[in-house]
């Protein structure tokens, strides 16, 4: 899994509430909860984003509640991954199981601009900067988490299995 797009950029500490404010919880398709997708640092900040395009965040992203809808409102949105410094730990399962692709790499923050270009290996543990050529490395998910992530999410992974039972 290679991905190459355009840089958001989001600071250390957002929560899943700034992901997707509360009162769009009982919304339940991915398109309608991308609508809102950050909407807590700026409002229609999706409607700006490509399909394809590398969200890089700083520390404890996604800390907050439990809620499955965030991770859900970011792939909506057409991002291809996100790269943050650290995780929620619960954020960074729920993205895992709605097949979001999520790489922690410490110092991600400070290795690029907003705008930049990127490339994330998911594959081969590597994240270039495309427009200053710094290349970093994290280590490579395990061949599970790449299976899940390559069928769009747990569930599709567990339907995938049984299909070959």
């Amino acid at each position: 899994m290679l991905f190459t797009g355009k840089v958001w950029k989001v600071g250390a500490n957002v929560d899943t509430d700034i992901i997707l404010p509360g009162q769009y919880l009982s919304l339940s398709g991915a398109k309608d909860l991308a609508a809102h997708c950050l909407e807590g640092i700026e409002v229609n900040w999706a409607a700006r984003v490509n399909p394809g395009d590398i969200l890089i965040a700083g520390k404890n992203f996604g800390c907050g509640s439990s809620r499955e809808h965030a991770p859900v409102a970011m792939r909506g949105c057409g991002l291809a991954c996100v790269v943050a410094e650290s995780y929620g730990a619960i954020f960074y399962r729920n993205a895992i199981n709605v097949g979001l692709p999520v790489v922690e790499l410490p110092g991600a923050a400070q290795a690029f601009c907003e705008g930049q270009k990127a490339a994330v290996d998911i594959l081969n543990g590597r994240v270039v900067n495309e427009s200053s050529g710094q290349i970093f490395e994290f280590t490579p998910m395990p061949d599970m988490v790449l299976g899940i992530l390559e069928a769009g999410g747990l569930m599709e992974y567990i339907a995938s299995k049984h299909k070959t039972a």
